[in-house]
């Protein structure tokens, strides 16, 4: 029986260990447990994960800018250049 618990336990760690790995795709590391949660719901219905407050100064035309730059990399991607 405990060698049940203890091989269920070890699972369990490890997968504690991928989740947490898999979570910090952020440059310092920190990531929030809601934001790891939402990235599958986010997947699956995006509109659900837009922001609906107000832009920053000067946010938008930075958000317009690299929109537009990850478009371009993708699009060269895409055609294999």
């Amino acid at each position: 029986m405990s060698t049940r618990i203890l091989s269920r336990l070890g699972t369990v760690l490890v997968l504690a260990v991928l989740a947490s790995g898999c979570a910090s795709d952020s440059p310092s590391g920190s990531s929030s447990l809601s934001a790891t949660l939402s990235k599958p719901l986010c997947a699956i219905s995006p509109s659900s994960c837009l922001y609906k407050g107000s832009y920053e100064p000067g946010e938008a035309a930075y958000a317009e800018q690299e929109a537009r730059r990850l478009n371009q990399a993708q699009l060269a991607k895409l055609r294999g250049l």
